[in-house]
């Protein structure tokens, strides 16, 4: 897994991770998530379209993120969902929780 990280604005970042998020990769994604949280960041965008796959270690990192963004009166938008990936989002109910879009231009509209 590796992830790039974008700033458009100083308090948005855009992170894209790609691979898998499991248990073996979580850690240094939420780690990554973590820095830019750390730096400021209240609105973030996760560009999940170079990742095949989530498992529930993934599914908590993003809820976590969520969670920290909420309490800091920020956002967070997911974007790039492939088809197998959505579908582990649906059922989980994480459709539900968070704003959803086809690409990252179109989540930085949310803000």
């Amino acid at each position: 897994m590796s992830s790039t990280c974008e700033t458009p604005g100083s308090d948005i970042a855009i992170l894209r991770p790609s691979g898998r998020l499991d248990s073996a990769t979580s850690p240094a994604f939420e780690a990554s998530v973590l820095e830019r949280l750390q730096a400021g960041s209240t609105r973030m965008v996760l560009d999940l379209s170079d990742v095949d796959y989530i498992s529930s270690a993934g599914l908590r990192v993003i809820l976590v993120t969520g969670k920290k963004l909420r309490a800091a009166q920020g956002q967070l938008v997911l974007c790039g969902l492939r088809e197998e990936v959505r579908g582990v989002f649906e059922m989980s109910g994480f459709l539900d929780l968070f704003a959803v879009t086809d690409n990252a231009q179109d989540a930085l509209r949310h803000f």
